[in-house]
C-alpha cells in the first residue's frame, strides 16, 4: 500500500492507500513509520510505542519489527510488473491447490516483491530460508493449517513458475 501511495499522483488516492495500510496494520497492533534517510518503511508493534516514540524498555524482541526498502530496484522491472507476474503464479496455485496454499503463495509473493523487488522464479535458496525462518513466522499471521502446509505451498508455487524450489545445500543448513 505504501508503494502504491508513492506511485499515484492524486493526493486523495495516496491518502486512501495509506489509510488502508494503517487499518490493516492496526488489526495486528502495528504502526508504520517512514525512515526518510534510506526510504525504508518500518513497522513497529504498538506495544513498543509511547505516542510517537519507541520506548526501548518495551522492546522484548527486535525481530518483531519489520523493515521494507521502498527504493530497492531490480533490473528493468518495476514493482507493479513484478507484482503482476507474482500474482499470476499465486492465482495458479489458488486454482490448482486452493487454501491454505494460496495464502502461503501470496505471503511468499509479498515477501519477494516487497522486500527484494524480485520475481518468484528468481528466488534463491537464501530467500526461501529467510522467508520460512524469519519473515513467515513474524509477518504472515498464518493459521495452523497454513503453517503446516507452507513447504508444500512453496513447492506448488515454484512448480507454477516452472522451476525447482531452491533449497539450501545440506552442509549449509543448521
Amino acid at each position: 500500500m505504501t508503494r502504491l501511495a508513492r506511485q499515484v499522483g492524486d493526493e486523495a488516492e495516496q491518502e486512501a492507500y495509506r489509510a488502508q495500510r494503517d487499518d490493516t496494520l492496526a488489526e495486528h497492533d502495528y504502526t508504520a513509520r517512514l525512515r526518510e534517510e534510506d526510504e525504508t518503511l518500518v513497522l513497529y508493534p504498538d506495544a513498543w510505542l509511547d505516542g510517537d516514540t519507541v520506548r526501548l524498555e518495551r522492546v522484548e524482541d527486535t525481530d518483531r519489527a519489520v523493515e521494507v526498502s521502498l527504493s530497492a530496484t531490480a533490473g528493468d522491472d518495476d514493482w507493479a510488473a513484478i507484482e503482476a507476474a507474482n500474482a499470476e503464479l499465486v492465482e495458479r496455485v489458488a486454482d490448482e491447490h486452493g487454501s491454505p496454499h494460496a495464502a502461503n503463495a501470496r505471503a511468499f509473493a509479498d515477501f519477494m516483491g516487497n522486500h527484494y523487488l524480485t520475481r518468484i522464479e528468481d528466488a534463491t535458496a537464501e530467500h526461501v530460508q529467510e522467508f520460512t525462518e524469519e519473515y513467515y513466522p513474524r509477518n504472515a499471521w498464518a493459521t495452523a493449517d497454513q503453517r503446516a502446509a507452507v513447504d508444500a505451498s512453496l513447492e506448488y508455487l515454484f512448480a507454477a513458475a516452472d522451476t525447482e524450489c531452491p533449497t539450501m545445500p545440506a552442509d549449509v543448513e543448521n
